[in-house]
C-alpha cells in the first residue's frame, strides 16, 4: 500500500520562486485576508510596479472609493464606463498619466481598478484581470462587513434612544428629539415627523424649521409625504426639484434648499399607518437603500414611542380635567363655624398619614371630607378607593378588602385583586365600618399595625402602603361597650375624629348649599342657572332636613330637571317638601287642641329663630310679624328670648 501523500499550502509548486505565477498567487492570498481597501490598493501598485493605484465605482457619477497616490485632473468617465459595459480590461497611454491599466473588479457596486505608472505593459492585462476578480471579491466582503457593523451600530443607537424616548412626556419635545437623533444617525442635514390626522385628512409636520410655531399642516392626499402615506412605501428622491410631486413653497419662503430625500411610512403595533419620517439633504452625498432601512429600523421604535406618548399625554389630560372635575364637584360648601373648623382641621391633617375617623349621621358627606383629606395631600395623584362594608358580607368583605387566589372558594373562578392593593399609594375609604364583622375587624387590625396583607386562600403576605379614612355613623363607643366593635381597632381607628354635624344644627349653610348643588346640576341638564325665591328659600330653611346634604342634594338634582321656569319656587318645592315639620310626632295622644297648637308654635318659633341664628328681628320678618308682635306672642307662650337663642 502506498504512503500517504502530505502537501502544505506554503509546499505548492506555483507559490515557489521559479513559477512564473508564484508573485502573483501569493498576492491574491494577501488580498483574500486584507481587512482595509487602502492596504489592498497598497499591495497591488506594488506587484505592478506603479505609483498610483485607484478603486472607483459608478453611481450616478464616477467617484474615488479609495486610492494609493494621487490621479490629476477628471477620471475618463466614457473609458470607465466602457470597461463596466464591456467586462474587459484595457490599457492605454494616457498624455498626462503615461501608461494606464482599467480593469473591470466584479462587485456589486461596478467598481474599477485604475493602475497608472511608467511600468505597465499591455502584456500585463491577463495578471490584472486575474487580480481584479480576487479584488472584486475582497472588497464585497469588507463591504458588506462594514455595512453589517454599520447597520448594528445603528441598531444598538436606535435601542439606546429607544430607552431614553421613554422619559419623554410631551409629543412636541419626543418629535424634536426623534428628528434630531435621526438626523444625527442618518447623516442628515434635517428632518421631519409627520403625523397623520385621518378625520382632518390633513398632516401635521413637526418639527418643521423655518416655519413659524416649528408645525406646518398639509393636506394629506399631496406631495411625496402623501404618496408615502397611501403607498405604503418608502420613497428616495435624489433630486428634489426635477421631481413634481415636491412642494418648493416651503424653500421659497425659509430661504432652504432641498436637494434630496428619504422618506418612510411609520406604523403603530397593529400595521397601522400613524404618519411618516423624512430626511432631508443627506450630507456628503444621496440617501442609499442601505438609509432606508436604517431609518425603517428606527421608525418601528419612534412609532411606538410616538404612540406612547400620545396616550399617556391623552390620559394625564383626561385625568387633570377629571381631576379638576372633582375637585370642583367634591366640596366642603358651608360658612357655619362648623364647617369652617372642619375645613382648617382637614387642610391640617391632609398632609399626614394619620388614621382619621369620619363622625356623622348618613347624609352629611363623609365621603366628601374623607376626598378632601386624599386630594389635599400627598397621595393624591394616586387612588382613592371607596368600600361601603355595610353593602358586603363578612366572607365578600375579606375579599373585597384584600383579594383572593384562585380555588380560594367555590366561585373564585380567577385571581382577584383586593381593595387595598387597588389603593396602592393612594387612600382606603372604609364607609360604615361600624358594621364590619368581628373576623373582618381583626384582620384589618393586623393590616394596620403590621402593613401587610394576606389574600383569602392564600399564604404570601403582600406589603401595602395604604392611608386609611373611616366613617360611621353609628356610636362606636356603644359598641365597644358592647362587644361588638374591636377597642384596640377603634383606638387605631380613632387617632384622629372628625364629627360632621348634622344639617339641621347649621342651618346658615342650606342655601349655600342648594345653590351649589343647583349650579352643578343646571350644568348637567344644560340650561342656564336657576334663581330662587324669597319664599322658596323660607320653605328650605324650615325643613328639617332628615336626609341631611344627600336629601338637599337629590332636591337640587330633580329641581334642576324638572323646574319650568327660570327661578325656584315655593311651588316647585310643594310636592317634594312638607311646609313643615309634623309637630304632632312628640306629642302625647289625647292632648287638647290648645295645648297642641301651642307646643306648634313654641316649636315653630325656635326654629325660625334657631335659622336666623338668633336675631329676633330678621325671625320676626321670617315669621311675618312685627318685632313686638313676636315679643308679645312669646310672652304669651311663656317663652323667654334666652332660652330661644340657645
Amino acid at each position: 500500500m502506498e504512503e500517504p501523500r502530505w502537501m502544505t499550502w506554503s509546499e505548492l509548486p506555483w507559490l515557489q520562486r521559479t513559477s512564473p505565477a508564484a508573485s502573483l498567487i501569493r498576492l491574491c492570498d494577501r488580498i483574500l485576508s486584507t481587512q482595509e481597501i487602502s492596504s489592498i490598493l497598497t499591495d497591488v501598485a506594488a506587484e505592478f510596479g506603479v505609483p498610483n493605484c485607484l478603486l472607483v465605482a459608478r453611481t450616478n457619477e464616477w467617484k474615488v472609493v479609495a486610492a494609493r497616490g494621487e490621479w490629476e485632473g477628471a477620471l475618463p468617465k466614457v473609458l470607465l464606463g466602457n470597461v463596466i459595459d464591456r467586462d474587459a480590461a484595457v490599457f492605454i497611454n494616457d498624455r498626462t498619466h503615461g501608461p494606464v491599466l482599467l480593469v473591470p473588479v466584479p462587485s456589486r457596486e461596478q467598481h474599477v481598478l485604475m493602475l497608472a505608472g511608467p511600468r505597465l505593459s499591455s502584456d500585463q492585462l491577463d495578471e490584472a484581470l486575474a487580480v481584479g476578480r480576487v479584488v472584486g471579491r475582497r472588497v464585497d466582503q469588507l463591504l458588506q462587513v462594514k455595512s453589517t457593523q454599520r447597520h448594528v451600530d445603528r441598531l444598538r443607537a436606535t435601542l439606546e434612544l429607544a430607552r431614553s424616548f421613554a422619559g419623554e412626556k410631551e409629543t412636541q419635545r419626543l418629535l424634536e428629539r426623534i428628528a434630531e437623533e435621526a438626523s444625527r444617525l442618518l447623516s442628515s442635514d434635517r428632518a421631519s415627523i409627520f403625523i397623520w390626522d385621518r378625520e382632518q385628512h390633513q398632516l401635521i409636520a413637526c418639527p418643521a424649521l423655518g416655519v413659524e410655531g416649528g408645525r406646518l399642516y398639509l393636506p394629506d392626499n399631496k406631495g411625496i409625504v402623501g404618496d408615502v402615506l397611501h403607498g405604503r412605501k418608502a420613497l428616495i428622491v435624489d433630486d428634489a426639484y426635477s421631481d413634481a410631486r415636491f412642494d418648493q413653497s416651503v424653500d421659497k419662503k425659509s430661504g432652504y434648499k432641498t436637494r434630496n430625500l428619504l422618506c418612510v411610512p411609520l406604523f403603530d403595533a397593529d400595521r397601522n399607518c400613524i404618519g411618516a419620517f423624512e430626511l432631508i439633504n443627506k450630507i456628503g452625498g444621496d440617501f442609499t437603500a442601505e438609509d432606508q432601512t436604517a431609518l425603517e429600523d428606527f421608525g418601528i421604535q419612534a412609532s411606538t414611542a410616538i404612540t406612547n406618548t400620545r396616550e399617556l399625554e391623552f390620559l394625564d389630560r383626561s385625568n387633570r380635567q377629571l381631576s379638576e372635575q372633582v375637585s370642583d364637584r367634591i366640596r366642603i360648601v358651608g360658612d357655619s363655624p362648623a364647617m369652617t373648623g372642619l375645613r382648617g382641621t382637614i387642610d391640617r391633617l391632609a398632609a399626614t398619614d394619620l388614621p382619621v375617623l369620619i363622625l356623622g349621621e348618613s347624609g352629611t358627606g363623609k365621603e366628601v371630607a374623607a376626598t378632601s383629606l386624599h386630594r389635599q395631600g400627598p397621595r393624591a395623584a394616586r387612588p382613592f378607593i371607596a368600600v361601603n362594608c355595610a353593602a358586603l358580607t363578612e366572607t365578600l368583605l375579606e375579599s373585597e378588602l384584600f383579594g383572593h387566589e384562585k380555588g380560594a372558594f367555590t366561585d373564585a373562578h380567577a385571581m382577584h385583586v383586593g381593595k387595598f392593593e387597588l389603593a396602592e399609594g393612594g387612600t382606603l375609604f372604609l364607609d360604615e365600618v361600624g358594621d364590619m364583622s368581628l373576623g373582618g375587624q381583626a384582620k384589618l387590625l393586623r393590616v394596620l399595625e403590621q402593613k401587610v396583607i394576606t389574600r383569602v386562600g392564600g399564604t404570601q403576605t403582600i406589603p401595602v402602603n395604604v392611608r386609611v379614612l373611616a366613617a360611621t355613623n353609628a356610636n362606636l363607643v356603644d359598641l365597644v361597650r358592647d362587644k361588638k366593635f374591636r377597642q384596640d381597632l377603634y383606638y387605631r381607628l380613632s387617632v384622629v375624629t372628625l364629627e360632621i354635624p348634622p344639617l339641621r344644627d347649621r342651618p346658615e349653610d342650606i342655601l349655600p348649599l342648594a345653590r351649589f348643588f343647583l349650579e352643578k346640576f343646571c350644568r348637567d341638564a344644560k340650561r342656564k342657572p336657576l334663581s330662587i325665591s324669597q319664599d322658596a328659600e323660607k320653605r328650605l330653611q324650615m325643613h328639617n332636613w332628615p336626609g341631611n346634604v344627600r336629601e338637599l342634594r337629590n332636591l337640587m338634582e330633580r329641581v334642576a330637571f324638572l323646574a319650568s321656569g327660570d327661578r325656584v319656587e315655593m311651588d316647585d318645592l310643594a310636592f317634594i317638601l312638607s311646609p313643615k315639620r309634623n309637630a304632632f310626632e312628640d306629642l302625647a295622644d289625647g292632648v287638647g287642641l290648645g295645648e297642641a297648637t301651642a307646643s306648634f308654635q313654641i316649636e315653630y318659633i325656635k326654629r325660625a329663630v334657631k335659622r336666623m341664628q338668633g336675631n329676633m328681628s330678621d325671625a320676626a320678618e321670617f315669621l311675618g310679624l312685627h318685632r313686638s308682635n313676636l315679643y308679645r306672642k312669646m310672652r304669651q307662650l311663656g317663652m323667654e328670648v334666652d332660652d330661644v337663642k340657645l
